[in-house]
């Protein structure tokens, strides 16, 4: 009699196994779905800078071997028993953080990130059961249904990816400061994975969009791709003087050491600044900037989970998208060095492939070990499953043996 092998929860995922920050293949055991459980097949990835900060432990907290990835979509393939918004063959999505108290007073206003005892990151960050965060640079996902998004039907899976981290980034400093009225002035510093779609957002607001940049070869790009009304060099005194007073808003995208007194000047009286980068250790401002016209600076995260869903919905009925390049995952540590030189407009997303994990013997000796390869894509008459159980036979040996002189390794028997 056959023995039935368990195949369990066995995922195949991307990891950094130190501070090197290089990835390779990695498979480890996701949870079981729970009753109110999303489990869904990763289709892409975004890629963000914030992905090798944490592989490269560039903040002193990184766990290794750490499964990057917090702008995921995908296919729900599996639901708990108490779930109620999605279905199996929803296309849903997952952001930077999973879990939250649910209790406290942020989590009851909808703000999860913002949870007074702490979000649980997507990756590298520490669950309520103790457990470490895989991310989404792997082939499946479990999540508690409160941290899904559903992507609506008509939005391509692949470019939804990158709203759930710049997307939102942007979005959620726009509505709660207002930057939503039709006529108003906005000014975006950086033009980057968040300063793009901050510009396009601006636009389907109906406002009066300008860009701030350093270099003057971003204007070309700026004025023809993004539509932008007008374009500044920031280092251009003379352009800079002409700005005073002259903004509602500005929204700060830069992710290098800057002074904001250099903008605040923009702003007309109780104008507001949103930063949304991370200008080094410190903040250069002169309080005099704040008290003189009676500007505010605000800084944001992403959004909670109810604006989330909110602002995929924008997107779909405004046909907002963003512009990005698909790797496939194999080539991820080249597209990293590309976003480390700079060469990438404006995002990147990962392509996780039909990435299957499976036990192979790579030689006559039959012994078998962990082992990924592609399936073919589901055709119009093709079934795909999800293998639970396979039962253990004799032939499987011998295939795996070569006794009858035809195996083709690597064999992956049953």
């Amino acid at each position: 009699m056959s023995k039935p092998d368990m195949m369990n929860n066995n995922c195949l995922g991307w990891a950094a196994r130190d501070e090197s920050g290089v990835l390779s293949p990695y498979t480890f055991t996701r949870r079981e779905v729970g009753d109110e459980d999303v489990s869904l097949k990763i289709t892409h990835c975004g890629i963000c800078y914030a992905d090798m900060l944490f592989t490269k432990n560039r903040l002193g907290d990184s766990r290794y071997p750490l499964v990057p990835g917090h702008e995921i979509v995908g296919i729900v393939k599996e639901v708990g028993s108490n779930v109620h918004h999605f279905k199996v063959g929803h296309r849903v999505g997952v952001g930077a953080y999973v879990n939250s108290c649910r209790e406290c007073e942020s989590c009851n206003q909808s703000l999860e990130v913002y949870c007074s005892k702490g979000s649980v990151y997507t990756s590298n960050g520490v669950d309520a059961d103790g457990t470490i965060t895989n991310g989404g640079y792997s082939s499946f996902i479990v999540v508690h249904e409160r941290y899904c998004f559903r992507i609506p039907d008509e939005y391509p899976l692949a470019l939804a990816a990158p709203l759930l981290c710049p997307g939102i980034t942007a979005y959620s400093p726009m509505v709660r400061h207002k930057m939503n009225q039709p006529g108003k002035s906005l000014e975006v510093i950086g033009l980057g994975g968040v300063g793009h779609l901050a510009v396009k957002f601006g636009k389907a607001f109906g406002l009066n969009v300008k860009l701030f940049s350093t270099s003057i070869s971003k204007k070309e790009e700026a004025l023809s791709l993004l539509g932008d009304d007008n374009f500044v060099v920031s280092s251009d005194e003379q352009q800079m003087k002409a700005m005073a007073n002259s903004l509602d808003f500005i929204i700060d995208t830069a992710s290098g050491d800057h002074s904001l007194d250099h903008y605040m000047s923009c702003l007309k009286t109780a104008g507001v600044l949103a930063l949304v980068g991370f200008p080094g250790d410190q903040i250069k401002l002169s309080p005099a900037s704040l008290l003189r016209g009676m500007k505010t600076i605000s800084g944001s995260l992403v959004g909670g989970v109810k604006e989330t869903q909110e602002m995929l919905d924008f997107c779909a009925a405004h046909k907002i998208y963003p512009d990005i390049e698909i790797v496939p995952i194999q080539y991820v540590n080249e597209a990293w060095e590309r976003l480390t030189k700079g060469d990438v407009k404006y995002r990147l997303a990962d392509h996780m492939m039909e990435n299957c994990l499976g036990w192979a013997a790579r030689d006559p000796s039959g012994v078998l070990s962990p082992y990924s390869f592609n399936r073919r894509v589901v055709g119009s008459d093709d079934v795909s499953l999800k293998i639970t159980h396979c039962g253990i036979c004799y032939a499987d040996i011998i295939h795996t043996r070569n006794k009858f002189g035809n195996s083709k390794y690597p064999v992956v028997p049953g």
